[in-house]
């Protein structure tokens, strides 16, 4: 069954709609991540325009948020101090982002922008945490084996501005999360991303924080930076179509329940390799739909597109 989505301009099958939002949803509750960064792509590749996706990715990630935080915060599993910390530097850099996102789309480089970004992006990340994932792995699997620290004392971590995060058992600078918190919200805004699949690997390795922890905290803040580029974007720019979603934000409500509870029985090694694999897959179709040729070499737009 068909359905018209009126800022994307075009019609397409709720069903398939439902099943994305379900699916990332699903994802947000098993790794913490907003699962944008698949949802912006898969809604690109069904034929939804680039900037709209983004926008509307963004307005799904508040309802799937909310879902996967309620289902840690019942386990304990979410460090409040610590989100709130990431959330102040989310809100700005969001601001920043949705500037710099009106800039790119008046010069007509959005789409490439935001391609480029995710095969880079995408592809570095998910390759980091393959290589770390199977040798935690392999390293456990050897007799005597022994698991080692997930992070090293930087000069990052002597910065001023230090605070006591107890939930995570941390005793750091607030700089570092602030900055960390800020360069998620550029990118959610320029990307459609919650931001958890660089939250997440950034807490572990450069915060420091227990792996269990991560989850939980990470979709916290990324309910209200979602939220705020929402806001920003359909205000500003005009791209957020409320019927797509409505439809994403269902089924990702209800997706996001069932990874929740799928994601406590797998150890944290897991959820990095399964993540990482997930992530490499993404970037390495992005990158070939960038350099196959187009069916059609020139596309003509009415003013205002």
């Amino acid at each position: 069954m068909d359905i018209y989505l009126p800022i994307a301009a075009i019609s397409l099958d709720v069903v398939v709609l439902l099943a994305l939002g379900g699916s990332v949803g699903f994802l947000s509750g098993i790794f913490g991540v907003g699962g944008g960064f698949l949802l912006t792509p898969l809604l690109i590749f069904i034929g939804v325009p680039h900037a709209v996706a983004v926008a509307s990715s963004a307005n799904q990630l508040v309802g799937a948020s909310v879902s996967g935080v309620i289902a840690h915060w019942r386990r304990g599993n979410v460090d409040f101090q610590m989100g709130i910390v990431l959330l102040v530097g989310g809100i700005l850099g969001s601001g920043f982002g949705v500037w710099l996102f009106a800039l790119l789309r008046q010069v007509g480089q959005i789409d490439l922008a935001i391609s480029l970004c995710y095969v880079v992006l995408l592809g570095t990340l998910g390759a980091l945490m393959l290589v770390e994932s199977v040798r935690t792995l392999l390293r456990q699997r050897r007799p005597g084996g022994s698991r080692r620290k997930l992070h090293q004392h930087y000069w990052l971590h002597g910065l001023p501005l230090k605070m006591r995060f107890r939930r995570s058992k941390l005793y750091i600078s607030a700089l570092l999360p602030l900055g960390l918190g800020f360069a998620v919200g550029v990118l959610s805004a320029i990307m459609g991303i919650g931001g958890g699949f660089i939250m997440v690997p950034a807490m572990i390795y450069m915060l420091g924080m227990p792996t269990s922890v991560v989850p939980g905290t990470s979709l916290f803040q990324i309910i209200f930076v979602a939220a705020n580029v929402t806001v920003l974007q359909s205000v500003g720019n005009g791209t957020v179509d409320a019927v797509l979603a409505l439809v994403l934000l269902l089924g990702g409500v209800i997706g996001a329940q069932l990874g929740s509870r799928f994601g406590a029985k797998l150890r944290g090694e897991q959820l990095r390799l399964l993540l990482a694999l997930m992530v490499l897959a993404v970037a390495a179709k992005l990158a070939v739909d960038m350099t196959v040729r187009p069916d059609d070499l020139f596309t003509v737009l009415t003013e205002g597109d």
